[in-house]
């Protein structure tokens, strides 16, 4: 008998481990080279029948990012204006940028190429910190998390490219599900949707949805423009509806003034992610609602009164991580005659592009009262306006009171502030309003010249408890003598 003394013992034991761990090891390569590779961004194929940008080019790792086409305001202001005040006509006052979005969930490498020698490049929001390289006609750079960028490439300014980042999705609806209306990759086109109760409308990425008006469709006539009035491409009108999704919604064939893309009005409603392209009214009016979420939408708008986000007679709205360029209002508040209260609004964190009217602002129509607003960590990249950056515009009856602006950076700013009471073109009340309570901290602005006005209507119509703290304007602290007043201002405090 051959007996196996401790050592050898032991060596078996090792040995065998040793198989055992090697035999684990090869399980576990052979399954993870059977799995699909997982990417840590996702690319969207554009429509064969959409046009696309034939001047910027885009990559993420290396992948080509479809570039869409789009209309934004001219250059010049003398454009702007027209484009604004000529209703009829305001589609002919146009340049042309470009997009392009994907979703990402990890850091991401970025190349964007055109036709001619890169000699300057200006990524924006400044606040980003994004670091370039410049090579030949490319330049590329790392983004780490979902963003809004904009791309100023040899200080072409207006027809600019903006970079869309995303988030992953989560949950995203099946499209078997009946309480699910779900637009697929391609082109669609909606004249007028009413979406009810409990309805999800999603839109994939690489879906395009164009608004269209349909030849027998019933219409009013504006008593402002005196243009045709239709009711809205998506009329959201109920409780508990989402409207989410990757893709675009556009309404390039509906005539100026005819349409409002989205509108809401009801409870518990919910926008995420989509782009909105070339509104011909409206983009989003919210109407008598409660609890409504705006997140990590982009709208893009060049004809007249195409306000971005319009929040009117609503309670506890939240607006967050947008992108707006377009040609009036972009998150504007308001408060029609009847129809209640707007209480409890909070804009957050969105990159602004400010063409002709304000940035962030309540009013004008403002005959109920204003409560409780809150513009705050948000970048207003360019305002090229003929209002105001921040504005209250009180030309009606209604009370506005507890608001504060709040962290803001604005990288260009025409007129910087403007709290005001007065009757305007807008005055739809036989009374004047009042503004109380209102906070301007830690706010960055440069410009040519610094424009702040408080303008209160009579002793019974003031501008009164208005706090600056730490507002800075082309590097210098604001004081009391930056301010143009008159006799019906009361309790004005600046600190430092």
């Amino acid at each position: 008998m051959q007996l196996i003394t401790g050592a050898k013992m032991n060596a078996m034991k090792n040995k065998t481990i040793f198989l055992i761990l090697v035999l684990a090891v090869n399980i576990i390569l052979l399954y993870a080279c059977s799995q699909p590779e997982i990417n840590h961004y996702i690319i969207y194929p554009a429509p064969l029948e959409e046009s696309l940008s034939q001047y910027y080019k885009v990559s993420v790792e290396g992948e080509n990012v479809p570039v869409y086409r789009v209309k934004v305001a001219p250059k010049e202001q003398e454009g702007r204006w027209k484009a604004m005040d000529d209703k009829k006509n305001s589609a002919k006052y146009y340049e042309e940028a470009a997009f392009a979005y994907f979703d990402m969930n990890d850091e991401v490498n970025i190349t964007v190429t055109t036709d001619e020698e890169i000699r300057s490049v200006k990524i924006l929001p400044s606040s980003a910190g994004i670091i370039t390289n410049t090579e030949g006609k490319s330049v590329s750079f790392q983004i780490k998390s979902p963003i809004h960028l904009t791309i100023e490439i040899n200080d072409e300014w207006v027809r600019s490219l903006h970079l869309f980042a995303n988030p992953f999705e989560e949950n995203v609806p099946d499209q078997d599900d009946p309480d699910v209306i779900y637009f697929g990759p391609g082109i669609h086109n909606v004249s007028n949707l009413v979406i009810g109760d409990n309805k999800t409308v999603y839109v994939a990425g690489g879906a395009i949805i164009r608004g269209i008006i349909e030849p027998d469709e019933p219409f009013t006539i504006s008593s402002y423009s005196g243009l045709k009035r239709y009711s809205p491409s998506f009329d959201l009108q109920g409780r508990n509806i989402t409207f989410r999704g990757r893709g675009i919604v556009d309404g390039s064939l509906c005539s100026t003034h005819s349409r409002f893309m989205i509108s809401i009005e009801g409870s518990d409603i919910n926008l995420e992610g989509i782009i909105l392209r070339d509104a011909s009214h409206w983009t989003i009016p919210v109407r008598r609602s409660d609890r409504v979420h705006i997140d990590n939408l982009k709208l893009l708008g060049y004809r007249a009164n195409s306000d971005g986000i319009d929040i009117c007679n609503s309670r506890d709205v939240l607006v967050e991580n947008c992108f707006i360029r377009t040609l009036d209002d972009l998150v504007v508040v308001k408060s029609d005659k009847g129809d209640g209260e707007t209480k409890n609004i909070i804009t957050r964190k969105c990159v602004l592009w400010n063409e002709v009217a304000h940035a962030l602002s309540i009013g004008a129509e403002i005959s109920e009262d204003v409560e409780n607003v809150i513009f705050e960590d948000c970048d207003i990249i360019h305002d090229k306006g003929r209002e105001w950056s921040l504005r209250i515009f009180q030309s009606d009856a209604g009370r506005v009171r507890n608001v504060r602006f709040e962290n803001l950076r604005i990288e260009e700013a025409q007129r910087f502030i403007s709290l005001w009471i007065n009757e305007s073109f807008w005055t739809r009340d036989e009374e004047r309003g009042h503004i109380q309570g209102v906070e301007f901290k830690n706010i960055s602005a440069t410009g040519n010249l610094l424009h702040i006005e408080l303008v209160g209507y009579n002793e019974e119509h003031l501008v009164e408890d208005v706090l600056f703290q730490n507002v800075m304007f082309t590097n210098k602290t604001i004081t009391t003598e930056d301010f143009q007043t008159n006799s019906f201002v009361r309790n004005i405090t600046v600190q430092p």
